[in-house]
């Protein structure tokens, strides 16, 4: 019987690099060229069918500002994945990657997925080439994507292809036989017997 498992992603990275637009892009298909900043955190929620299973996800979108920086890393903790996200068009944000990924091995948990999104890639004028995200990610045994939050590009393969790789860590948590009372796992909910796969927001 297909189970529901519930699970929270967290999206970081430097001011303006997209990461509202990715989100909203993602949820509800549109795209908002003068997003305003994000203060602290925003959230979104959505819901689908992968591999026969019931996904939920819980995304925090957090605030790239260094003001907000010790109040959006509370949110690191229990996150299953994370989207680390920079602008291929400004490569200080490439750049201050490594930063960020000190924050996620400080405040995230050990067997965190994260996934690295070059964004904007529909632009002619970027700074940073793919493979040196691609580099960069491997480097660091990340996934990586290139994706446009515009034009919609890669942008489903992002969410779906992380939560697919933490979906798969907790089927074998929650398998056949009695899971190891030390084992860290996600949040698994109830079924619903009737439950649909759509968004709910």
């Amino acid at each position: 019987m297909p189970q529901n498992f519930l699970f929270k992603l967290i999206i970081v990275g430097d001011v303006a690099v997209g990461k509202s637009c990715l989100l909203l892009q993602f949820l509800e298909r549109t795209f908002v060229p003068d997003h305003d900043v994000t203060l602290g955190v925003e959230f979104g929620t959505k819901a689908f069918v992968l591999n026969g299973q019931q996904v939920k996800l819980h995304i925090w979108d957090t605030a790239g500002l260094e003001t907000f920086r010790s109040i959006t890393r509370s949110y690191y903790r229990g996150a299953a994945g994370a989207l680390l996200v920079y602008d291929v068009t400004r490569r200080q944000t490439f750049e201050g990657l490594h930063e960020w990924v000190q924050d996620l091995q400080k405040y995230g948990t050990p067997d965190l997925v994260v996934t690295v999104v070059g964004n904007k890639c529909d632009r002619p004028d970027r700074q940073v080439s793919r493979d040196e995200g691609e580099m960069f990610a491997r480097e660091n045994h990340f996934n990586f994507f290139e994706c446009s939050a515009k034009t919609g590009e890669n942008v489903d393969e992002a969410f779906i292809g992380t939560s697919r790789i933490i979906l798969s860590a907790a089927e074998e948590a929650v398998g056949p036989e009695e899971p190891d009372d030390d084992v860290v796992k996600p949040e698994v909910e109830k079924p619903n017997n009737g439950g649909g796969g759509g968004c709910p927001c």
